[in-house]
């Protein structure tokens, strides 16, 4: 599933760095909250106005948040829940950036959406509030904390920034009732692709999930993930190890949608190829995605999902508060509601979103397990145990940069 980051913008990084480094918004009031009592914070939080910026581009994701999530927030809460859409997370950090280097300490953002690198950048200068996910309650009775999923982000330490609001794991999109036997393996798919010709294409990076289809590549024609587990720069001949990856996609890429002349600039106009017929196969970073926009009208009711052989990426993704939001204690019970077992299990289904719950199951009562497993994913969906025996782990975030200024470079230049 997007998420939805893209990329963090490295000459506004590098300008931050000759900024102060005091944490101009982490005012001292609201410091308080990061070890007070929860039921101070609740009372702190009544009637604050809560400013969530987000990547806007998913109607079922806005709605869940809108008509389940924001109602809710209000009666049981007193907290008004303010949905701000953005083109994608980078602005986020982009919008944060300008406003420390300006001093700003009342932002206007109060919970943002990010991961990946995107949460590294934010991290790194210093536009996060500090350790507050040991103060929701839910984190503390529903998440294994210790979990590598949780405590680290793309390889970054979370330490405590930001709080798991639900899982991504890419799948594959097609037709059954084109093709009963689609490819799950780079190598099957070469061979695919050769066999329908202009049926496949790929979004281009830094599209999140065309960046990720790369990375796919780069796994199964390298040797696999293990090497990739230390720093980038640590790997001498890493320019070296990535040649079998660009071989493989410029081998392809005369076959592909368009003869690989063009390539879709999202993962939106990637699916409206999908459903137009244009191209038998589409990709997501939601698993549910199928099945959502079948039940929408948009894809064949024949429309499912799969993984590789080998596996899939998966990660997760977060809430976080800035180092300058105005209403502190309001995002705190948000971000706590948001990670509760009702609005997980209102999440995961595909008439809402279809997003993967953050939660450890085990933690859950028998009757928060069973209201779970009761939610109808669709015939489109692959079952949530088989997405878990098939995860593969993303790489750090500075591979990312590093593959998608190569794939700029190495196939959509050749």
């Amino acid at each position: 599933m997007k998420i939805y980051a893209i990329t963090a913008v490295s000459s506004l990084v590098l300008a931050l760095s000759a900024c102060s480094s005091e944490d101009a918004g982490n005012a001292t009031d609201a410091d308080s909250l990061l070890t007070d009592d929860w039921e101070v914070i609740q009372e702190a939080a009544q009637g604050q106005e809560v400013n969530m910026y987000m990547w806007g581009g998913n109607d079922n994701i806005n709605n869940y948040l809108d008509e389940w999530v924001a109602p809710r927030l209000k009666e049981q809460h007193g907290v008004e829940l303010n949905r701000v859409p953005m083109n994608d997370a980078q602005d986020i950090i982009n919008q944060l950036l300008d406003e420390k280097t300006a001093g700003k300490t009342d932002g206007s953002m109060d919970i943002v959406w990010i991961n990946g690198e995107n949460f590294k950048a934010a991290k790194d200068n210093g536009l996060l509030w500090g350790d507050f996910t040991g103060q929701l309650p839910n984190f503390n009775d529903y998440v294994d904390a210790a979990a590598p999923e949780v405590s680290e982000d793309f390889g970054e330490p979370v330490e405590g920034l930001e709080a798991p609001w639900g899982k991504a794991q890419f799948v594959f999109v097609h037709d059954k009732a084109q093709d009963e036997t689609p490819p799950k393996s780079m190598d099957e798919l070469a061979d695919w692709v050769k066999e329908h010709p202009g049926q496949f294409t790929y979004p281009a990076p830094p599209d999140f999930t065309g960046s990720a289809f790369v990375r796919h590549v780069l796994y199964e024609t390298t040797g696999g993930h293990e090497q990739y587990a230390q720093p980038a720069a640590e790997i001498e001949d890493l320019e070296q190890r990535l040649e079998p990856m660009w071989q493989y996609l410029n081998s392809i890429e005369p076959y592909l949608w368009r003869e690989g002349e063009t390539y879709p600039e999202s993962l939106a106009k990637q699916d409206q190829l999908f459903a137009s017929g244009e191209i038998e196969m589409t990709m997501s970073y939601d698993p549910a995605l199928a099945a959502s926009e079948v039940l929408k009208g948009r894809f064949p009711e024949s429309t499912r999902t799969y993984l590789l052989d080998g596996g899939t990426l998966a990660n997760t993704h977060f809430l976080s508060i800035p180092f300058n939001a105005s209403d502190k204690a309001g995002a705190l019970v948000a971000i706590n509601e948001l990670m509760s077992p009702a609005a997980q299990t209102a999440k995961l289904s595909p008439e809402n979103w279809g997003d993967l719950t953050a939660l450890d199951l085990e933690k859950l009562s028998p009757e928060e397990q069973q209201a779970m497993n009761e939610v109808d994913l669709g015939e489109a969906t692959v079952s949530i145990e088989e997405l878990e025996q098939n995860r593969l782990p993303e790489l750090s975030s500075d591979y990312i940069d590093i593959i998608e200024k190569g794939w700029a470079e190495h196939v959509a230049k050749e």
